[in-house]
């Protein structure tokens, strides 16, 4: 049996630009951290008592024969990518599904880590973070960008670089006081909106032409503020009032990015004291991060109380396997002695 652990993210700036539709001509860059909520999936062999010869708990429970069988596309996927059979698989989550925090990715990335310590190989941070890119933009279909499945798989505060030729992780290297400051004055409140990202991405990469200057300038944005984080004599604040601006760009890229209802709960929080946020992720709803000094927190949470704040810290680790215990069994279409 094996278990894995892979943390959600949260994208501060650069979002948009990691679509390939923009970064192959453009350049792109994503400025993300990974936090303390996380994906957990299990996989185990299933013994053969039963009618069917694999099992799938998510929302749902599927029991199917083949493979080709499952209506999960992306664990389809995965399981024919490394040629996987005869699994139970159980996925469990700290925080709900299409929220804009990449949860679909977290998902994908644990799995291929689960499926490779199964076989009894375990894959390095990059390897991981491919394969669930090729799973779910090539062998699913699905839109979206690239910083998803980086951020889980490789975990940190980084900055994550796009170009034609492929992708650079470089973490943001800051004091581990100045990264808990910047931790302390994040707000996270869960909007109870929740939809799907690979719709509002299609309607994105459908604009990228005409707002092509507007990701230009929130790609400027990740140097920006790469320079307040790693610069001591920099004030954090100046972090939060970037992500204001950054903001307000991203809504205008799309008319999907925002709703009403989340311009109003944006609109008090700055009210009452942010100084800047966003909503995470593709847009239309989930989670929303405010830049908040710790003297209008209370306000803040007077001004939102009908939201829940979700309370978190920032992890490094990325993906890990958590509970590995190597299983002597060969499938069917492996054999048996």
């Amino acid at each position: 049996m094996i278990i894995t652990k892979t943390p959600f993210r949260m994208s501060f700036f650069g979002g948009g630009t990691d679509l390939k539709e923009f970064y192959e001509e453009n350049g792109g860059a994503v400025l993300s951290s990974t936090f303390d909520k996380y994906v957990y999936v299990t996989v185990r062999h299933l013994p053969r008592f039963f009618d069917y010869k694999n099992q799938l708990t998510y929302s749902k429970i599927e029991r199917v024969g083949d493979v080709d069988e499952l209506e999960h596309p992306m664990v389809r996927n995965a399981m024919k990518l490394l040629d996987m059979h005869e699994l139970i698989i159980n996925y469990d989550a700290d925080l709900p599904a299409r929220t804009g925090l990449g949860t679909s990715s977290s998902f994908a990335v644990g799995l291929l880590n689960a499926f490779h310590s199964l076989k009894g190989k375990l894959k390095d941070k990059q390897i991981l973070a491919d394969e669930a890119i090729y799973v779910e933009r090539v062998m699913c279909d699905e839109a979206g960008g690239l910083q998803d499945q980086i951020a889980a798989s490789f975990g940190g505060l980084n900055r994550i670089d796009f170009d034609k030729d492929g992708y650079h992780v470089k973490p943001i290297e800051i004091s581990e006081e100045r990264k808990n400051e910047l931790n302390d004055n994040l707000m996270l409140f869960f909007t109870g909106f929740s939809r799907f990202s690979a719709d509002i991405q299609t309607d994105t990469k459908k604009n990228i032409k005409n707002n092509t200057e507007t990701l230009l300038r929130m790609k400027a944005m990740v140097d920006e503020a790469e320079k307040i984080l790693i610069d001591e004599n920099e004030s954090l604040d100046d972090f939060g009032r970037l992500l204001d601006e950054s903001w307000k760009l991203k809504r205008s890229t799309g008319s999907k990015i925002s709703t009403n209802q989340i311009d109003m709960i944006y609109d008090r929080a700055m009210k009452a004291g942010a100084l800047g946020g966003k909503l995470l992720g593709a847009g239309g709803g989930g989670f929303t991060l405010f830049y908040v000094p710790k003297d209008k927190q209370e306000a803040i949470k007077n001004e939102l109380s009908e939201l829940l704040l979700v309370p978190f810290r920032f992890e490094n680790e990325g993906t890990s396997v958590i509970y590995y215990v190597p299983e002597h069994y060969k499938t069917e279409e492996e054999g048996n002695d």
